[in-house]
């Protein structure tokens, strides 16, 4: 058999995956005809607007980008590829923000490039440049394989001079292409050229009332109504939004570009200007937007969302990765209770990756998470599992919570299995922060204390060693015993009871791991109507 029969073997499974990064790299595939662009490598892009700082948006952005890319690098035998991450840091800057410091700095430079406005941090030669740092450093801590390119360079270094050209020789189909989303009043003086003025400084909305293809010159009126004629190359213009990324597609040419819901007709607007100037648009991607707890639309100004550094309080980046793979296209809520539960499916997918058959495990989302490389820890117990072990012992000391581990399986140690050392550490800091503050014990009723009675009987009549799975079936047979008709509301007891939470873990699993002897130490608390609490 060839040497290469696992390379071709993977791409004929990734030519029939269902896989969402492998259905896109199909598109672009498709697009290219199968063959290398003339620039000699297929490019994918992310925009960034340096006039805030790299947020979970921006990391999901960049993870599923990348997840493309590597589904296209298999499906397309190895075709070049780059991936861009562009900062528009040469738009002007609009307004304040408030999350910085010597704010009174910026005031005098609002409308001025970011690149151009002091740095209120005093680390970088500006703004821009501050949080052009920042993007970079918060992509390289994630590994993310990227080339940065900043606007202000690629008008400057006259990267854009052709495509803003080709912009000034199309001025007016360009202008029609956006005149009929505007009001009355700016649909008078729009142009997708903006001046960056010698005068002022600033990136001015102005009115074109001019233009010489020829000589590559406009002539606008700058703010004291003046006629000022500006070439439109080496950093003298800048475009407008939409019309800025066509150009940036046409210039670069993009081949493949995603972007969220909220921005499908800025797309459909941009690929209308890419032609008109002679580009072509990339094949685009549009992903759904993130919900709070509430079913609201997430908003940096309302701060109603979950920050990067807050889910990485709780969850290894892996599995921020892995909530953004699943279901791109499905609106996701994203606050403080899906980390448990995508946690769990993410270890889950990990540790049966190596038991798939080979055709299927580009299907699985820890593919796409590690690249094709997921390593599995010795030993693994569930999230879940981990916050109720850490909630019943009240603990932030690791070293206690792995006592039980290993009593519970004598080989797992915090060196053959690191992720599970790592989601101890998380299990602490979530269960310090969210289910400490909302414990709620509650007393058992007569009926529930004969059928806890009865449950310690059992468990003491178990053998320490018995699994988790035969636990269980005593824990069912109490609660059938105790005519309890719907089970779940049995265990629902027993969250409530012994964990003081309205949810938990399969309590058989639980107390084999917790340890049968303790499990009845607890119960037997409760029937002395001890206070669990604390």
């Amino acid at each position: 058999m060839p040497s290469d029969a696992p390379a071709l073997h993977a791409r004929e499974a990734a030519h029939h995956s269902k896989a969402w990064p492998f259905v896109e790299a199909r598109n672009i595939l498709k697009r290219l005809n199968g063959k290398v662009p003339e620039k000699g490598y297929v490019l994918f892009e992310t925009g960034y607007g340096p006039s805030g700082l790299p947020h979970i948006g921006t990391f999901g952005e960049v993870s599923r980008t990348t997840m493309v890319m590597r589904a296209f690098q298999i499906l397309s035998d190895g075709m070049p590829t780059k991936l861009i991450a562009f900062s528009d840091d040469m738009d002007g800057l609009r307004k304040v923000p408030d999350n910085i410091p010597n704010k009174e700095l910026l005031e005098p430079h609002l409308g001025k490039p970011l690149t151009v406005v002091p740095d209120p941090f005093g680390t970088h030669p500006s703004f821009g440049e501050h949080n052009n740092n920042r993007l970079c450093n918060f992509l390289d801590q994630f590994g993310f394989d990227y080339e940065f390119r900043s606007a202000t360079q690629c008008y400057k270094d006259g990267q854009f001079d052709e495509t803003l050209l080709s912009i000034l020789r199309n001025h007016e189909a360009v202008c029609n292409v956006i005149r009929p989303t505007l009001g009355e009043e700016r649909r008078a003086t729009y142009s997708p050229l903006l001046p960056v003025d010698a005068e002022s400084g600033k990136v001015l909305l102005a009115k074109v009332v001019d233009t010489n293809p020829d000589a590559g010159t406009m002539v606008y009126l700058n703010e004291a109504g003046k006629e000022v004629e500006t070439k439109v190359t080496g950093g003298a213009v800048k475009c407008q939004w939409k019309a800025d990324w066509a150009m940036r597609w046409t210039a670069l040419g993009v081949n493949y570009e995603m972007a969220g819901k909220d921005l499908i007709d800025s797309q459909n607007l941009s690929s209308k200007i890419c032609r008109a100037i002679g580009g072509k648009p990339p094949v685009q991607f549009t992903y759904e937007l993130f919900l709070d707890e509430k079913g609201e639309k997430i908003s940096k100004s309302k701060g109603n969302g979950l920050s990067m550094e807050e889910w990485l309080r709780y969850a290894p980046p892996e599995t921020l990765s892995y909530f953004m793979y699943q279901k791109p296209k499905t609106a996701k809520r994203l606050h403080f209770d899906v980390i448990p539960k995508a946690v769990d499916e993410y270890v889950n997918h990990v540790q049966k990756f190596d038991s798939l058959e080979d055709a299927k495990k580009l299907d699985s989302p820890a593919w796409h998470v590690h690249n094709g490389h997921p390593q599995a820890d010795s030993h693994s117990l569930s999230f879940n599992m981990l916050l109720n072990l850490v909630s019943v012992l009240h603990t932030e000391d690791k070293n206690v919570i792995w006592e039980f581990i290993k009593s519970y399986n004598s080989d797992a140690s915090a060196e053959n299995s690191p992720v599970l050392d790592q989601l101890v550490g998380y299990a602490i800091n979530y269960y310090q922060d969210f289910v400490k503050p909302n414990k709620k014990f509650r007393k058992p009723t007569d009926g529930e204390l004969a059928a806890l009675q009865d449950l310690k009987a059992k468990l003491e009549a178990l053998g320490a060693d018995t699994s988790g799975e035969d636990v269980q079936t005593e824990v069912y047979t109490v609660g059938k015993e105790h005519n309890y008709e719907n089970l779940r509301e049995w265990f629902g007891c027993l969250y409530e009871i012994l964990l003081g939470q309205e949810t938990g873990p399969r309590m058989g699993s639980f107390f084999a791991l917790y340890g049968l002897d303790k499990s009845c130490e607890l119960i037997g608390k409760v029937l002395a109507g001890e206070s669990l609490d604390g």
